[in-house]
Order: C-alpha cells, then structure tokens, then sequence
C-alpha cells in the first residue's frame, strides 16, 4: 500500500466524523478530464468500488484516496500547430502575428490538441491516525505532496497540517551513523532497532555539487568516512528497521522505497474482501510503531504549536517546506498552480 512515507502534525482541535469526511470529500469526488482539460482532481473510492466510502476506517485508521489525471501535448507540437496558423495567417494578411497573437495561438492549438492527447492518471493514499495525530501520504514527489496538501485544505474546514520535523535533522543524523566508528550508539552509531543497508547517496555543498552513490556496498567504511570528512554529505541513506521494515531516509524526512519484509503479511488474507483491511491494519501498525522510534532516533519532534496562529495568507505550496501550518482562512483562494 505505502511505497513512500511524508508525515505530517495535525494540528489539536480537528476531529471530524466520518460522515462529515465523507460529506466534504463527495463534493470534491473524482472526475475525468473534459476535451480541453489538463489536469482534474479529486477523492476516489479506497477500496476500488464504484460509488463506494471515500474514507476507509480501520482499525481506527483512516484511509483516503486521491487521483490525479493529467492531459499533455508536447510543446514541439504546440508551437508547430501555432506555426502553421501564423503562417496562414502572414501569408493571407500580408502581416507577422506579434507576440500577444502568438501567445493566444499556441493557446489555441493547446487547446485543439487536447481532445486527442492521452490521459495519464495516478493515484495517491493518505492515512489519518486519529490517535497520534498524524497524516501520512504516499506522495513520491514535491508535486504530488502540493495536490495532496491542497486538496486535503480545500476539502476540510479547519485542517491544519505541519511537516514533521525533528531536533536533529535527517542529514546531521545520518552524517553520524556513517562517521562512526563502533556500533555503540553513544559513538554515533545508529540506534538500536534500526540498521544501516548497503545504499546510500552523499553530495557536496560546494559550487561543484559532486555526488557519490554507493549500491550494494559495505558503507562502514574508511571510504565512506573519507568522503564524508572531505565535505559530501548523505542526501539518502538506507536503512532497515527490527528486521521488518526496509527504506530510505532522505534529508528531508521522506521515507523512500518502503518495503515490508519478510513475515509481516504471512498472515495476510487471500480473499480480496478482506485483504483490503488486512493490509491497512498491518502496514498502518508496523508505521504506528517504526514512526516514533525514528522520531526518537531524530532527537524528538519539534514542536510547532506555536506556530498555529502564523498568517494563512502565503500560498500552500510554501507554507508546506517550512513547517508552519497549512490552514484554509478567508484569504485562501485556491491552489497556487
């Protein structure tokens, strides 16, 4: 279900019932693009069943779906399509299209193209942990955490959201566990529970931005120490957590290439009907456990409460780097894209 794990702090106060989540996501349910649309939005049933819940409860968890199709042209295409009117036109007019017609016939053509160009769609999970407080996507990509983000503040009133963020910040961690010396963790190894795999990526902050990957390689070395004391910093690192659950940290506090290991679903139903919860119940509560051990691992989480009054005038697509709360307010008008 999770290949990738963006964690998010909601802020105290939000509680709606699931009626009431139901009722604000079918307002915003899913619709294929039109002729000349490029992009659509919007909430789908999480277990895949037509004019079905688009929220899923559980074991107290709760599970939602967004879908995002997407209608692009090449803009080699566009501007040739664009070309040809120009040129029609010069050659019946005797005069060169300036730069406003040339703008309003490449629109043109975009939108004539449309209607023939493919559809591509892809589709995102959001898990809400009522209990801790969490809302955790799958979102792989800065562009797909802004639609989540969006979409989840257009649809809930009062949602306010903050990226996690820990006292020790990934990178300054992992720097750590790759310098040390010992696998004791008061010499900076990583702590118990957890366990450093062979992948990891280190990069420079000079103007060069060298960058070294390492696959598949013994990582508790003089080499990677090496790097690491001439400047190259770790942007990735793998790791394995109690023999269950494999990814990669990035210095963003974005887990990567999730993966359940060996023995986690051995229990797992076979039939379909029940699958759906049994994969939920199991991945949610291997996270519920591997999240605050990494927090802990991180130094703890920053607390941003304090934040929560901050203005919500700033587009949503900033206010999500810098953890400080993502509010719908009067000034909010709609998604900054």
């Amino acid at each position: 279900m999770f290949k990738n794990v963006t964690i998010y702090r909601i802020a105290p106060g939000w509680s709606p019932s699931l009626d009431a989540m139901e009722t604000a996501l079918d307002a915003a349910r899913f619709q294929p693009c039109g002729a000349t649309q490029e992009k659509s939005v919007g909430w789908v049933e999480p277990r895949g069943e037509a004019n079905g819940p688009l929220v899923e409860s559980v074991a107290g968890q709760r599970i939602l779906k967004l879908k995002i199709e997407t209608k692009g042209v090449p803009g080699s295409v566009v501007r040739e399509k664009a070309q040809e009117a120009a040129d029609h036109i010069e050659a019946t007019t005797g005069r060169k299209p300036g730069k406003k017609e040339t703008k309003a016939l490449r629109e043109d053509a975009l939108l004539a193209l449309l209607p023939q160009a493919f559809a591509r769609q892809m589709q995102v999970w959001v898990w809400i942990d009522p209990q801790n407080g969490w809302l955790v996507t799958d979102a792989s990509s800065q562009g797909k955490l802004d639609e989540v983000v969006t979409a989840l503040v257009q649809a809930f009133d009062g949602l306010a959201i903050t990226l996690l963020q820990t006292q020790v910040t990934p990178q300054t961690a992992m720097t750590q566990w790759l310098s040390a010396t010992s696998a004791d963790p008061l010499d900076g190894a990583v702590p118990g529970g957890f366990a450093v795999e062979r992948d990891c990526e280190l990069k420079s902050g000079d103007e060069e931005k060298s960058v070294v990957r390492f696959t598949r390689h013994n990582l508790a070395t003089d080499e990677v120490r090496k790097h690491i004391t001439e400047g190259k910093l770790p942007t990735r690192l793998a790791l394995s957590w109690e023999g269950r659950i494999g990814f990669t940290l990035t210095e963003s506090l974005q887990l990567k290439k999730l993966a359940f290991l060996e023995g986690v679903f051995d229990d797992r139903a076979d039939d379909s009907e029940s699958g759906f919860d049994t994969d939920v119940a199991l991945s949610t509560g291997e996270l519920q456990k591997l999240i605050p051990e990494l927090i802990d691992a991180l130094g703890g989480e920053l607390d941003f409460s304090a934040a929560s009054s901050a203005s919500t005038t700033e587009p949503v697509q900033a206010r999500t780097h810098r953890g400080e709360p993502v509010a719908v307010g009067a000034d909010d008008d709609g998604p900054p894209f």
